[in-house]
């Protein structure tokens, strides 16, 4: 795979963190992009990757790393994972603001990737080969849950986006993947989505027995990208065995009835 190039977007944390790291081990070269330079930096001294500031929801730094991969090489894989969610309230009492910002970096901020790097994953597709856009959506555009409505709006949106590309790239060696993340303990996004507060990010996870890591996604995330060129793993839900559902979580031991 020392020839495969993959761009991960959100690199600085959670999932993309994770995948960034994987693909590498499997001796991908990988372009991680997200705003923090200091966490990429540190990304990049660990495991040799290369990496790109940019903010996805701005125009002008979704050109900028057009220019920068297109002068250096083709691009086999893109891995739209920058989004985040803000808030818990009620469709009502929420901040539109709060529902702007989701359906910047989950749909737009995606759209915009997506448009762009398109023409340099068709030039990197070889004879017998094919190209994927991975995209990470969640549960949560899928089955809708009260105090998601902003979030389930976004995520509904970006899988509705995913299934009309893979219509409109039919005919064309591209893959377009969708993983649907459930429940995933990462250091930020319940974090991201409270607003800081510690405690009601913790609470989330209290007591729920095995929720999954980043880590387990990026395994999911770099199988489907390493499936020989003829496979399309289309949409992948994964939730850990105590979460049967957004608003059904088991908190307590798991046991045979």
């Amino acid at each position: 795979m020392g020839d495969r190039r993959a761009v991960v977007t959100g690199a600085s944390s959670g999932i993309g963190e994770a995948t960034v790291r994987l693909l590498r081990e499997h001796g991908w070269q990988v372009t991680g992009v997200a705003r923090r330079a200091d966490r990429l930096e540190a990304l990049a001294a660990e495991t040799g990757a290369e990496v790109f500031v940019a903010d996805i929801t701005k125009q002008s730094d979704v050109d900028a790393l057009r220019a920068h991969l297109e002068a250096s090489g083709p691009v086999h894989a893109l891995v739209n994972n920058a989004g985040g969610a803000f808030g818990l309230a009620s469709v009502e009492d929420s901040d539109v603001d709060d529902w702007i910002r989701m359906y910047d970096v989950n749909v737009v901020g995606t759209k915009r990737v997506t448009s762009a790097l398109l023409p340099l994953l068709r030039a990197g597709v070889e004879p017998g080969g094919s190209a994927s856009i991975l995209m990470i959506t969640s549960i949560a555009g899928h089955v809708p849950y009260e105090g998601g409505g902003g979030y389930n709006a976004a995520k509904f949106a970006q899988h509705a986006m995913t299934a009309v590309l893979r219509l409109e790239l039919a005919g064309e060696p591209i893959r377009v993947i969708e993983v649907a993340p459930g429940m995933v303990k990462t250091e930020e996004f319940s974090l991201v989505r409270f607003g800081g507060d510690q405690a009601k990010a913790d609470a989330v996870y209290d007591n729920v027995p095995d929720p999954l890591y980043a880590d387990d996604i990026a395994e999911a995330i770099v199988h489907a990208l390493e499936l020989p060129p003829f496979v399309n793993l289309d949409l992948v839900t994964i939730k850990p065995v105590a979460q049967a559902a957004p608003h059904k979580v088991i908190r307590g031991e798991l046991r045979p009835r």
